[in-house]
């Protein structure tokens, strides 16, 4: 029912979106309920906790910025291979003319190793990186407390785990902040900034800021599961795989993506992460997870017979030794075809505008919800977080944004079928429904500057 070629955008469109873009960027700077004028925390010196990937980056973006950092790990092995790591990033960097050997000797002379937590005594902020796993991050928050100073903020980097769940394990949960950097932290642009119940005002100001100088665009969520971006990604990611149940190849889905304005396809993406990321969780969850809606473990079946990716050479597409072009896999098309005939499921054709709508549709009605419940403070900070951190086609302006210029009773139309034949997933949004009756649209919704 959409009203708009979702494959094709004018010069003028473009200009539009890139407009909103610019407009969604001022905007996430500006917290309702925050004066600007809020006196600022000082932060001289920070402390990264846990030196793999992600600590490693996030040292680097403050390093760049001028701030000493001491990069704490538990283990010497993982110290070393943190500040190795760290060391052949900005050696690239030199390497490509975009960084000179001088500034580079400047910028690794401020990152300092520890394998002491007692070292984040002078830190004037903390950010905690190891792993997803909640009683990890409540130890560590339970010996930042001990040992840091006086207002230290807290930050934990987390993609979805509830910061008040690991602010209760201190005595100043005014202090405990979510700050959800996005990988490779020294590069990606978007930071998400996560407000417990109890942070203080200040808090959040001081890592909004923060963010800017690390040349990032911060945005402000409340806690939700993933919060803004993750939460809106889950639905994204299911749809297409749902889609290859119901009778896409992944090859189509990624084609339909990549026509829509992808970098890359969701599949694609998948086999270059590796499709076992997650894979321990995803299993832990099978048990307890509610039976009355529908869920897909493809992926799940392809780790067990090793189709991890490009690492092992086949995921949800083949490659051959030394080149990482995705090849469409007959045995894996095989498989997915025998899963479909042994769910029930009748495989039907599907075209590129219902692959897109699928995957878009699902994003913009969990977007409706986080704008309902306060999660996202307005449309334009979902679409920035978007199209900054998840390589949404920057001529579609954002997930809220495109649904706007589709028109909200077209989209909640297609929601509306989609409920009627699938189920749960596809329950409409209530704001999304009272937008429609009302004739509003979510621009609407967005505050004055």
């Amino acid at each position: 029912m959409s009203t708009i070629d979702l494959f094709t955008v004018s010069d003028e469109e473009r200009a539009r979106a890139a407009a909103h873009a610019r407009m969604a960027t001022a905007q996430a700077a500006n917290i309702p309920d925050i004066p600007a004028s809020t006196p600022l925390r000082p932060v001289h010196r920070v402390a990264v906790i846990g030196a793999g990937t992600m600590g490693g980056g996030i040292a680097m973006s403050l390093a760049n910025i001028g701030i000493p950092v001491t990069l704490i790990d538990s283990s010497e092995q993982g110290l070393e291979r943190g500040l190795a790591r760290v060391k052949d990033n900005y050696a690239t960097t030199v390497k490509r003319g975009k960084l000179s050997q001088a500034d580079m000797d400047q910028r690794l002379a401020l990152i300092t190793g520890s394998l002491q937590m007692a070292d984040v005594k002078d830190a004037d902020m903390v950010i905690e990186a190891v792993f997803e796993d909640m009683g990890l991050k409540q130890d560590i928050f339970r010996q930042l407390d001990a040992h840091c100073k006086p207002g230290a903020i807290l930050a934990t980097n987390t993609s979805g785990l509830d910061v008040d769940a690991i602010a209760a394990v201190t005595s100043r949960p005014q202090d405990v902040v979510g700050a959800h950097f996005f990988s490779p932290a020294h590069v990606m642009k978007l930071l998400e900034v996560v407000r417990g119940a109890r942070t203080a005002p200040d808090v959040i100001a001081t890592l909004m800021d923060l963010g800017r100088r690390m040349g990032k665009i911060a945005v402000l969520s409340r806690i939700y599961p993933g919060f803004i971006g993750n939460a809106l990604f889950r639905h994204y990611t299911r749809e297409a795989h749902f889609l290859v149940e119901d009778g896409a190849l992944p090859h189509e889905v990624d084609a339909a993506l990549k026509k829509f304005g992808y970098a890359m396809g969701i599949f694609a993406v998948h086999d270059m992460a590796g499709n076992d990321v997650g894979y321990q969780t995803r299993k832990a969850q099978m048990a307890t997870r509610p039976t009355d809606r529908r869920w897909n473990d493809l992926i799940m079946k392809l780790c067990d017979q090793g189709r991890l990716g490009q690492k092992s050479g086949k995921g949800w597409y083949r490659y051959e030794a030394g080149d990482r072009t995705p090849q469409r896999d007959p045995e894996l098309e095989r498989f997915i075809v025998d899963e479909s005939a042994r769910m029930g499921i009748v495989r039907q054709p599907i075209s590129e505008d219902d692959i897109i709508k699928r995957c878009l549709y699902g994003m913009v009605n969990e977007g409706a919800r986080l704008l309902e419940h306060g999660i996202a403070s307005r449309p334009s900070d979902i679409d920035i977080t978007y199209l900054t951190g998840y390589g949404f086609p920057a001529h579609h302006g954002g997930p809220m944004y495109l649904a706007d210029r589709i028109g909200l009773a077209n989209v909640l139309a297609d929601i509306q079928q989609l409920h009627a034949r699938y189920g749960h997933w596809w329950q409409p949004a209530p704001l999304l429904e009272q937008l429609v009756r009302e004739g509003r649209r979510f621009a609407d919704l967005q505050p004055a500057p």
